[in-house]
């Protein structure tokens, strides 16, 4: 049976300083640092389980890769177990691990509040006419491109080429309704021999990607990337590491992209996925499909058939139903499953019928409602640059400038919960003791990461609490023993005891 589907989200945000020559990593400082002068000392990230070079076709680069994540930039652990720090040139926050997909909605929902209280606090403290800006988006207009990226929890006993081959064909197409739309192209050169560069299309990320399977993040982009860093028990599980997807500003597209992937993985950790449900040419298919709004582009399969994103998502939609139904959905949350399988269907059946019907929910409608609204008020031609503002504007994270929260999207998070999940963590994963012990201890926690906590214990030095079950340390487990221990020596006395 599939294991469960424990997930999480890494958003690197765009940044800009805006009345000065600052530099986007000096900002960035800036903005992770702003966040412990009004919520809470940082806390140092533990890298001694970084390995971002182990390659899940069975080898390491680790000694030939410069460092994935530089030790001198700012990098610390939040109490509600989320990491928050400088990744190269960008603020990133990944969210603590989460048991399902609306679990991770919320928490990545409370991500952007952190980056919003970041970034007024930082303004704050700036110089008259200076400021810093911050964009949930995935491309700069200059032909870089910055991640949003997704994380599952899946078994080692499941081959990892089984898991790329049957997966991309879920990546390329899931983009109809978890997109989140951009005017125009930026990356030239890889639109295709003779093709027009597309006035609008449904993704930021898709015509960044070069490779169908590798290793890389920032050049040449694989669709499926093979980092074997699984952040837990090495000998029991894989973390898959998905870089193929946008950064969704509405809670729906957020809530299908985890949910549908949650379910198409534990799908092919049963052997229930259509094996020959494969596409022929992954790469070209995935920037093809993004480049046709129509949703009547059609890609070639494996076995010769021609289908379109929407024709394979309805195949894939009912090969989940008739898994839901052999196998039940208790490794993706049984309600939370059947509830993402109603909302697949519903926005497949949409967008089938006339996509402005979902503009409530999927981000590149919304968007691409607002940019054909405003060329048209304004007699715009497509590529004029105050298009592109529209759309960058869409992702603007100041509450005043953002269009996506002047769009009618959809709210799933009640906003009490999101202020909530910016402090504690969630109560399902071991998130909850990291986030706990950071809550009553702060002082005694010198570093933590994903799958350890470290205490200076007086008279004592150093002691590492290892945590390899993301299962274990949930608030059924340990919530008691938290509860009941007077401090870090005491709670260290009874884990030894009692585990």
């Amino acid at each position: 049976m599939a294991i469960p589907k424990v997930c999480g989200i890494e958003t690197e945000y765009g940044i800009l300083f805006k009345g000065g020559d600052v530099n986007p990593i000096t900002a960035s400082s800036i903005i992770v640092n702003s966040y412990s002068k009004g919520n809470q000392d940082l806390v140092g990230w533990d890298y001694i389980d970084e390995h971002p070079g182990n390659d899940a076709r069975g080898y390491s680069l680790d000694d030939y890769l410069f460092p994935e994540y530089e030790s001198q930039l700012v990098n610390t652990v939040l109490t509600n177990g989320a990491r928050y720090y400088v990744d190269h040139a960008h603020p990133e926050i990944s969210t603590p691990e989460c048991r399902n997909a609306l679990e991770a909605v919320l928490f990545d929902r409370a991500g952007e509040e952190i980056i919003r209280r970041s970034m007024q606090i930082a303004n704050e403290g700036l110089p008259e006419h200076s400021e810093i800006v911050i964009y949930k988006n995935n491309s700069d207009g200059k032909g870089n491109s910055y991640g949003c990226h997704e994380n599952y929890l899946v078994s080692r006993l499941t081959p990892f080429v089984q898991i790329a081959q049957q997966i991309t064909t879920h990546f390329v197409t899931r983009q109809i309704f978890c997109g989140a739309g951009k005017v125009g192209a930026e990356h030239r050169g890889l639109t295709g021999k003779g093709h027009v560069q597309p006035a609008f299309q449904m993704s930021q990320r898709a015509d960044f990607f070069e490779e169908e399977i590798g290793l890389e993040t920032t050049l040449k982009r694989p669709i499926v990337n093979t980092r074997d860093e699984p952040h837990c028990d090495p000998t029991k599980y894989r973390r898959l590491h998905v870089i193929a997807g946008d950064a969704n500003m509405s809670e729906v597209a957020t809530l299908l992209k985890l949910g549908t992937t949650s379910i198409v993985l534990a799908m092919i950790e049963d052997g229930a996925f259509p094996e020959h449900l494969t596409i022929k040419d992954p790469v070209q298919a995935i920037r093809q499909v993004s480049h046709d709004t129509t949703l009547n582009a059609r890609v070639l399969m494996t076995d010769g058939r021609m289908l379109s994103a929407l024709d394979i998502q309805i195949e894939i939609l009912e090969a989940a139903r008739q898994y839901a139904a052999d196998y039940g959905l208790e490794s993706v949350d049984t309600q939370v499953g059947h509830d993402v399988l109603v909302r697949w269907a519903g926005v497949l059946n949409d967008l089938e019928t006339d996509p402005l019907i979902v503009a409530n929910i999927v981000d590149w409608v919304a968007k691409k409602r607002i940019v054909d609204g405003f060329a048209q008020r304004h007699g715009l031609q497509d590529h004029d640059a105050r298009l592109k503002a529209i759309d960058l504007q869409y992702h603007d994270m100041r509450t005043d400038k953002c269009l996506a929260l002047r769009a009618g999207l959809v709210e799933l998070c009640a906003k009490t919960d999101v202020r909530t999940a910016m402090v504690k963590p969630p109560e399902s994963t071991r998130a909850y003791f990291r986030g706990t012990v950071l809550q009553r201890w702060p002082n005694d926690v010198i570093a933590a990461n994903w799958d350890s906590v470290v205490f200076d214990i007086p008279n004592q030095g150093l002691k590492r609490i290892p945590m390899p079950e993301p299962l274990r340390g949930t608030r059924a487990l340990v919530g008691g023993l938290l509860a009941s221990s007077q401090n870090p020596s005491d709670l260290i006395e009874k884990l030894s005891s009692e585990f």
